[in-house]
């Protein structure tokens, strides 16, 4: 098929703006949440689209009070995988499209770029970007810090780990093919939706190429790094505050409605979270337990939401140490989490739903009452412990295992979980424990590193799509494959997966590699998370309702608070 921009001589930005089959006065809806998306347009005009309130008769002014974590790891968005940073730091900057705040993030709308063209053969993607963009040190937006931002999330230096980086793996090459013409050129077709959706992810957030280039492309040790974002840093005090302005100078000149946003530090589910709200200390907060989130439901101007969040909360086993590197190990260890009783473990802290391998609530995964008949989901765990014990033994552990190193991120849910899942190997299959807790640096960096027998935490996706986290989680050498997990077949099968067009031939793809991982896990699937968003009614501008996850619409640019 042809190359619509290469086979058009003496291609300028006018003549793409001139073809394009939609026109920027309403915006295209590209659907791509829990359900199938809508055909993409492969060309799109949105050079007069501006992204207002969603509210009629938004106001300027006032300070939102959040009430979120923000103890980072470090300070390195693209090489971060937790809200720690995100949630704060999300506002600073700009995507080149982005998810709508409007509907919760279920559209693509522009953003940096104002259009794009995509090649009838699926295997180049033109953005245009705006020319009228600045970075908060001054200097102008091009197409060249655009570049370097997707170089180093697509192809990350030595030294640097990106979760994202797998997204793009059939990108072979980014161009700029003038100041304000950005080019991805793919070695192979991928699905619009997929390609489209993994550029508007809310962490792909543009950043100079000067700043990656003076910092030797790692950000991790610079707190505040110029975005083009509609707020700026004023102030950060390290575990309590982190304060923001609103960038006088931004591209879209109606937004952002505030002044300003406090960021201040609090654990999600804690009970400091739940008296912030409550006391109205802060005006919103998210991924609160369910008690607070049922005296929010009954409070006279309070609202509330729960959706799902794209997250698995996990155990991970280091298969670089022995017996770990045996399968029927893993698998054993995998039987005897009673997860119904996991879930009734927190019940009262965290909104959390069993499953497997695979996002429960999405169409990839096997159904429920199918899920339910498996050994380890089954609500009566003789059948699974008698199996698993039996596996242990056939791996030359018929007595257990002593003395492991179980390290726990430090959160209320993994802290509760972590004892929970020390006691049942212990009964199950007589493995012993010490519990090692620690904060988001160390959990991360140690993860990274192999410091660990057993680790529990949170890992997060960009996408529903398997595409994503199949190679992320669980691919050879993903960036989140904590548990270094290798199986040739369900890497083989993977690779397939991400090539396969057809919706059956696809589906059938994701239960056999669902299979695989059940007999050879590659991790100890805990819980799946929902999260409770409160807020007050006065803020305006928070969509959430069917939200996939809390990562996409963080920037709070069309937030407006509606006080005297």
């Amino acid at each position: 098929m042809t190359d619509l921009r290469a086979a058009r001589p003496g291609w300028n930005r006018r003549d793409f703006l001139k073809s394009s089959a939609a026109v920027a006065a309403g915006v295209y809806a590209m659907r791509w949440g829990l359900t199938a998306a809508a055909d993409i347009p492969l060309e799109f005009d949105g050079a007069k689209f501006q992204l207002k309130a969603g509210e009629p008769n938004p106001k300027h002014g006032g300070v939102v009070r959040m009430g979120i974590p923000i103890r980072p790891p470090h300070f390195d968005l693209h090489q971060s995988g937790t809200i720690f940073n995100l949630g704060a730091m999300g506002c600073m900057f700009d995507n080149l499209i982005r998810h709508d705040p409007r509907d919760g993030g279920k559209t693509i709308i522009p953003d940096l770029a104002h259009s794009w063209q995509i090649a009838k053969d699926g295997k180049t993607y033109t953005f245009l970007l705006r020319d009228d963009v600045q970075f908060h040190d001054g200097a102008p937006l091009t197409a060249d810090d655009v570049k370097a931002t997707f170089e180093r999330i697509a192809k990350p230096p030595q030294g640097i780990s990106i979760p994202r980086s797998i997204l793009f793996k059939a990108v072979s090459e980014i161009n700029a093919r003038d100041k304000y013409t950005v080019e991805f050129k793919l070695s192979e077709p991928r699905p619009v939706n997929f390609m489209m959706s993994a550029i508007a992810s809310g962490w792909n957030v543009i950043v100079r190429k000067k700043t990656l280039e003076d910092n030797r492309y790692d950000l991790r040790k610079v707190q505040i790094y110029p975005g083009t974002g509609p707020f700026r840093s004023v102030k950060y005090t390290e575990n309590e505050v982190w304060a923001m302005e609103k960038n006088k100078n931004y591209w879209n000149k109606d937004l952002p409605y505030l002044d300003g946003i406090e960021f201040y530090h609090v654990l999600p589910f804690s009970t400091e979270m739940a008296s912030a709200i409550l006391a109205n200390r802060v005006d919103y907060v998210f991924a609160t337990d369910p008690a607070t989130f049922r005296k929010a439901t009954t409070t006279k101007g309070m609202s509330t939401e729960t959706h799902y969040q794209s997250v698995v909360h996990a155990t991970w086993i280091n298969n670089k140490r022995k017996p770990f590197d045996d399968p029927r190990v893993r698998r054993a260890m995998h039987l005897v989490l009673d997860r119904p009783v996991l879930m009734e473990v927190v019940k009262d802290v965290a909104p959390m739903m069993v499953g497997g391998f695979l996002y429960p609530f999405s169409e990839f995964a096997a159904p429920k009452e199918e899920r339910d008949k498996w050994l380890g989901y089954q609500s009566d765990s003789e059948a699974a412990i008698k199996e698993a014990r039996a596996l242990m033994a056939a791996a030359g552990h018929p007595d257990g295992i002593r003395g492991l190193d179980f390290m726990v991120r430090e959160v209320a849910i993994f802290k509760l979980w972590s004892q929970a899942i020390q006691v049942m190997l212990k009964q199950a299959l007589n493995i012993e424990c010490n519990l090692r807790t620690v904060v988001e640096s160390v959990w991360f960096g140690d993860a990274a590193s192999g410091n660990f027998d057993l680790a529990i935490g949170a890992i997060v996706s960009a996408l529903l799509d398997p595409s994503d986290y199949f190679n992320a989680w669980y691919g050879k050498d993903g960036p989140q494959n904590y548990s270094f997990w290798e199986n040739k077949e369900f890497q083989a099968l993977s690779a397939q997966i991400d090539r396969e067009i057809d919706a059956e031939k696809h589906q059938d793809l994701i239960r056999q590699a669902e299979a695989i991982m059940e007999q050879d896990p590659p991790l100890l699937p805990v819980a799946w998370e929902r999260i409770h968003e409160l807020w007050y009614n006065y803020l305006k501008g928070r969509d959430p309702h069917e939200s996939f996850g809390i990562y996409d619409v963080v920037r709070h640019d069309t937030v407006w608070l509606d006080k005297a």
